[in-house]
């Protein structure tokens, strides 16, 4: 049941920034960049951790996920380091998704050749 879950919450997800996409003028950076922050958000009142341990991976992977583990890092490096940790904590709880970004950015920009959307 709990693949179940993570496919319907992720699906919704993802039809919603379709929905978005289709329906709206926004770009697709700025629905991207409106996730995280949506993210950010529910992760800083507390709503995204009861919606990942409901959804799993279907709520944990997509981009609001990430926003709510910036909201995460900041709130213990908060609490550990003071003013400080709003500064850092973000980065530290995110490094590894942000490195990961860029490496496959870097190999997909190596592998093929850029073209012009026009």
């Amino acid at each position: 049941m709990a693949y179940v879950k993570a496919f319907v919450i992720g699906g919704l997800l993802c039809v919603a920034g379709q929905i978005l996409i289709d329906k709206t003028k926004l770009t697709p950076a700025r629905i991207l960049v409106s996730y995280v922050v949506i993210g950010v958000f529910l992760g800083a009142v507390g709503l995204y951790e009861k919606l990942v341990e409901f959804a799993g991976a279907g709520a944990a992977v997509p981009l609001t996920g990430f926003g709510n583990s910036l909201a995460k890092g900041v709130r213990e490096a908060v609490d550990e380091s003071g003013f400080l940790g709003i500064l850092t904590g973000g980065l530290k709880a995110t490094a590894g998704g942000i490195a990961a970004a860029v490496f496959s950015g870097l190999l997909v920009s190596l592998i093929f050749k850029p073209k012009d959307k026009s």
